[in-house]
């Protein structure tokens, strides 16, 4: 049957169903469920990966076939959907299938239902130690500094990356002595255009920020449909941490300098893939 055919999908669900009924499946000490991620969560993230976002994804020979490393990319676009797509190309495109384990921030984990399905997903709270803890274990972890200041932004500011924080993320790959790869995304700042925050509404529900676009909440459920911006995912060239002393991992100077290394790096590609690019849409 072709890999595509609506038998072939039955075939899978139903021998999912068959695993899942006989225990045949394996969750980690975090709730991360690779059976549940592979056959249920990366399906339906591919659908929109490749038909309604058209992803070109670049660079991956600087994503290594086995062993620990930090992927440091831009943020944008409202909602995380650019951290699926991410997770989704890695786990269809790389040669080894590999999961990308992503840093969640803890408004995930405050939600029942969201922390549930982030974790059997392979998302871990955004803490030192989580992402230690995974880098030590040989994973391919992933993390978004911008954090809320990156998908809240305004429109105006598309493609302008905002703060890296403190460069945690620099200390923590300095400490695990893994290679950080930088990653330019760029399509996720069309998807949803900000034009306004609503703060009122924001602040009554608990949120960052709620957005306001040209579709949303004018049009409802149908304002909330993503625009199928172009898109284009590159990894650059790794930056390594080995070579770092005891001493300069804690050195806030040091950390801070390759940070805004890697930050510089970003938004370089960023610049460049734009204009390669070209239209957001059509």
């Amino acid at each position: 049957m072709p890999a595509g055919s609506w038998r072939h999908r039955l075939a899978d669900a139903a021998e999912f169903i068959r695993r899942r009924a006989a225990g045949e499946y394996e969750v980690d000490e975090s709730g991360f469920d690779p059976d549940f991620t592979s056959s249920v969560v990366m399906p339906a993230a591919l659908a929109l990966y490749r038909q309604w976002f058209r992803v070109r994804m670049q660079g991956l020979q600087n994503v290594p076939g086995s062993g620990a490393a930090l992927i440091v990319a831009n943020h944008s676009g409202v909602l995380p959907i650019d951290a699926v797509m991410l997770q989704a190309g890695i786990f269809d495109e790389h040669p080894g299938h590999r999961h990308l384990r992503l840093l969640g921030a803890d408004l995930v984990y405050a939600l029942p239902a969201l922390s549930v399905l982030a974790r059997k997903s392979g998302h871990v709270p955004a803490a030192p130690a989580e992402a230690e803890h995974l880098l030590r274990s040989g994973e391919l972890v992933g993390v978004f500094p911008e954090g809320f200041k990156g998908i809240g932004k305004p429109f105006s500011e598309r493609y302008r990356l905002q703060r890296f924080g403190r460069g945690g993320f620099a200390a923590t790959a300095m400490k695990a002595g893994v290679p950080i790869i930088p990653c330019a995304i760029v399509g996720a700042e069309e998807i949803y255009p900000m034009i306004g925050n609503s703060e009122p509404i924001a602040r009554l529900l608990g949120l960052p920020y709620f957005p306001v676009t040209p579709l949303f909440p004018w049009l409802g459920p149908v304002g909330a449909v993503p625009l199928p911006s172009n898109w284009i995912i590159e990894f650059c060239d790794p930056v390594p941490t080995d070579g770092f002393t005891a001493d300069q991992q804690d050195d806030p100077g040091a950390v801070s300098e390759l940070a805004d290394k890697v930050k510089d790096t970003i938004q370089r590609k960023l610049d460049e893939l734009l204009a390669e690019r070209g239209p957001a849409f059509g």
